[in-house]
């Protein structure tokens, strides 16, 4: 594996991988890289070569008092592990190499990136999209794998890559999750063993929509109510939002005709996690996936 820290050597790579035909793939990481990444590793391998994979702790996707400074980094070990999964190149720019002093433009989606997440974190998905597009354009991929953990944010990049043309096609890959449903994240290494096991409320209070649902409860408020008992009984989390949103357009989802995720976010101590599930008709009956 070959390790890149400059974009004029990465884009000479894309450009060798497209005058060849070959099928780039990327996925974006910030690195401590967990066995969430490595599924979406694996899935490029399968469909890509060669893949790329970028390393990159991107700070203007982290608001002025949230934790850019201590999040976890951890190169060396990220490094080995993807050697070891067969990755062709590791992408890893510093700061100024992806924003030099001069750096001016920012990429918004109107309508999209102003809610949920955006309301609860004013200028993260403007950083996200900005880095994203970069990312877009110095690798040049055929296609750019993502987790659904993140939904709002892969909703976002879609659209972009819509609105502007982009070549990249856009893989969402399913949720990984530890034997106890804890979503993985990075952040899940702040959390003190008492708040860990707090934590598996954000996906026991999922699971206890799941059942509503599948018992034949239709009606949103209902479904939310049964969400917020099993957070609301866990003095260890704080809920910062649930929604049912329809998955296109990320209003509230009135009636559950179409496909909707059910979105949370909460803190955990001082950590804060989110979490959805993917609420999908078939037929006359609804699908849940955690």
């Amino acid at each position: 594996m070959e390790t890149i820290h400059t974009i004029s050597w990465m884009q000479q790579i894309a450009q060798d991988a497209r005058v060849k035909e070959r099928i780039l793939g990327l996925v974006p990481t910030m690195g401590a890289l967990h066995e969430g990444h490595f599924s979406l590793v694996r899935e490029a391998l399968r469909h890509c070569s060669p893949v790329v994979v970028s390393l990159f702790v991107n700070p203007k996707q982290f608001g002025p008092s949230e934790d850019f400074q201590k999040y976890p980094r951890t190169l060396e070990a990220d490094r080995a592990a993807l050697e070891k999964l067969g990755v062709g190149y590791l992408f890893a720019p510093s700061h100024e190499e992806m924003y030099p002093p001069d750096f001016r433009t920012a990429v918004f989606v109107e309508g999209l990136g102003d809610r949920l997440e955006g309301r609860s974190r004013p200028s993260h998905f403007r950083g996200v999209t900005t880095v994203v597009l970069k990312l877009f354009e110095i690798v040049q991929p055929r296609r750019a794998f993502f987790g659904r953990k993140d939904a709002q944010q892969v909703r976002l990049i879609r659209q972009m890559a819509s609105d502007l043309n982009l070549v990249a096609e856009i893989v969402i890959c399913p949720i990984v999750r530890e034997p106890d449903g804890l979503a993985l994240s990075s952040r899940n290494a702040y959390l003190k063993e008492a708040e860990r096991l707090a934590a598996t409320a954000l996906y026991r209070s999922l699971d206890a929509a799941r059942r509503a649902i599948e018992t034949g409860e239709r009606d949103r408020l209902r479904i939310l109510a049964a969400l917020r008992r099993v957070i609301d009984s866990e003095p260890l989390v704080a809920l910062d939002y649930a929604e049912i949103v329809d998955a296109d357009t990320w209003e509230p989802a009135m009636a559950l005709r179409r496909p909707c995720y059910l979105v949370l976010a909460a803190r955990v101590g001082t950590t804060r996690l989110i979490d959805n599930a993917l609420i999908e008709p078939q037929g006359d009956t609804l699908r849940v996936s955690l």
